[in-house]
């Protein structure tokens, strides 16, 4: 399945008082693996909902190894677990500078038209940039 690398630095004020990344911004780290994901196929958000496609979010899992420390450099990994449908489903992985496993989760994403506010299938010419 198709996957992406992202990196990213742990900022001061995603931490709490020892330096420790705040658990909900676990969730901040899928989306940026999801968006730049995404980016590297050419899409992008802005450009899906100009379209009259919506991505929320129906499922988020997190499974907490170690914790992620003030200025570490972490590694997203994002992984395409399926050929989407209506829905898209996603596994992480993330990883410190050390190649220590962090945390890894799943989300799954619902394509909703936008007028209808309804489910829809995954537009075709996202489908045509994901090899399997």
């Amino acid at each position: 399945m198709p996957e992406h690398y992202s990196n990213i630095r742990v900022r001061y004020a995603e931490t709490d008082q020892m330096g420790v990344v705040y658990h909900g911004n676990y969730a901040q780290y899928f989306e940026i693996g999801r968006t730049e994901w995404l980016r590297s196929l050419g899409v992008n958000y802005k450009d899906m909902e100009k379209n009259g496609v919506m991505l929320p979010v129906i499922s988020l899992n997190c499974n907490f190894k170690k914790s992620a420390l003030y200025d570490d450099q972490l590694t997203i990994k994002t992984i395409l677990k399926k050929k989407p449908a209506v829905k898209i489903e996603f596994d992480y992985e993330i990883t410190n500078q050390h190649q220590e496993l962090l945390c890894s989760g799943s989300t799954t994403l619902a394509f909703i038209d936008i007028k209808t506010n309804r489910p829809t299938r995954c537009p075709e010419y996202i489908l045509n940039k994901i090899e399997f």
